[in-house]
């Protein structure tokens, strides 16, 4: 059985009202305690058990710990959802300066995900010499483990909404879209595909992004983009923490690298993507090219039909 399937519990420590810009806050602790009935199937997994009473559709903000401090996201559940059966969860990690509050109301992937009664969460990042960010390495907010709270949040939503354990899958854009790929590396045994904008695999922790399995990526990249140069480069983006891009072309031959794929990606088709298909285990490798693009989120309608083909 693996980890992250006799993952723990969540016990409601307590409810606070206030002006959130969301409905509620709910304060959750992380205990460790098995979420299913004991049985188990045949590939050796616990079978998901929906928690009861069925979360209603609403846009709530909660928070989990994680060492010690509080950290937030904003819970997403569409009016499709009922309940009755395991979905999947998308992680949304805004870019640098906004909020999870933000990333809800200008993501494009609500509008592919809620149909079919997809839960999203989106976290908050703290604050760096940017702005709200994240920590992926040298950049871009130092001394917090963004890599834990990812973690946490999965293990809490899962406790409170119906989420298929196989299907958790990881977008951002800027630094979110960083985030993407950092958890990629560093948590794939929790996120089943990622699918990153507006951002590339760094120079400086490269080396450290090995996978425990092989894992599909969808990359989203402008050709215009200021802030991440196509190309790649050094960067001072972030006060303070330089760093260097691999650039687009790059990043998508690294991860073919990574998920050991063989022979010539696709030419690019009508979406401006090209794919790596024949990779270990299945997976893909994609990079989506946006002429003239600048930080822009990525397209929604085609990450999500290759992210949803791609369990656990």
């Amino acid at each position: 059985m693996t980890p992250w399937r006799s993952a723990a519990l969540v016990g409601m420590l307590g409810v606070v009202v206030g002006d959130t810009g969301c409905s509620r806050v709910d304060v959750y602790a992380i205990t460790d305690k098995p979420a299913t009935d004991g049985s188990v199937g045949d590939d050796g997994a616990k079978p998901v058990t929906c928690p009861s009473p069925a979360l209603k559709p609403d846009d709530t903000r909660k928070t989990v710990k994680v060492d010690s401090v509080d950290r937030s996201y904003v819970l997403h559940i569409p009016p499709t959802y009922d309940g009755n059966k395991p979905v999947p969860l998308v992680v949304d990690f805004h870019m640098g300066g906004d909020s999870g509050s933000t990333e809800l109301s200008s993501s494009p992937y609500p509008a592919e995900t809620d149909p079919e009664g997809v839960v999203m969460a989106f976290p908050d990042g703290k604050k760096g010499p940017a702005g709200t960010g994240w920590n992926i390495g040298p950049c871009c907010v130092a001394n917090v483990d963004d890599v834990a709270f990812a973690k946490a949040l999965v293990t809490q939503v899962q406790t409170i909404a119906c989420i298929d354990p196989d299907r958790v899958y990881a977008v951002g854009v800027g630094t979110g879209g960083g985030m993407a790929y950092y958890v990629a590396c560093h948590a794939a045994e929790v996120f089943a595909a990622v699918a990153p904008a507006a951002w590339d695999l760094l120079a400086e922790n490269v080396g450290d992004c090995n996978p425990p399995r092989p894992i599909t990526v969808i990359s989203f990249r402008g050709t215009a983009d200021a802030v991440v140069p196509y190309a790649g480069g050094a960067s001072s983006v972030v006060p303070g923490m330089a760093i260097t891009f691999l650039g687009a072309q790059a990043t998508f031959e690294k991860w073919a690298e990574i998920d050991r794929c063989t022979g010539s990606p696709s030419a690019e088709d009508s979406n401006g993507c090209s794919t790596y298909s024949s990779c270990q285990d299945g997976v893909e490798v994609v990079l989506c090219r946006k002429p003239d693009g600048h930080q822009d989120p990525g397209n929604a309608s085609v990450a999500w039909p290759v992210l949803k083909r791609h369990p656990l």
